[in-house]
């Protein structure tokens, strides 16, 4: 059963609480989903880095329950 939107931006608010979680359902599917988030916890961290911190809201889901997520991570100015 795919993850719902509200389920993957609760997730990203929990693990990154201030963050903004802007989602849009790439395929029309609920199972293919962008992810841009806006947090401060981003600041001085790489690309890398940055994307490690979102996926880690979801753990095993990654590639299960959530099948795919593009994600664009800001800092804020």
């Amino acid at each position: 059963m795919p993850m719902r939107g509200e389920d993957i931006k609760a997730a990203i608010e929990q693990e990154l609480p201030g963050a903004t979680v802007e989602l849009t359902d790439l395929a029309g599917d609920d199972n293919h989903w962008a992810a841009r988030v806006i947090a401060p916890q981003f600041a001085g961290k790489s690309r890398v880095q940055q994307h490690k911190m979102v996926y880690a809201a979801f753990g095993e889901k990654m590639g299960g329950e959530l099948h795919a997520l593009q994600v664009t991570t800001v800092v804020p100015s």
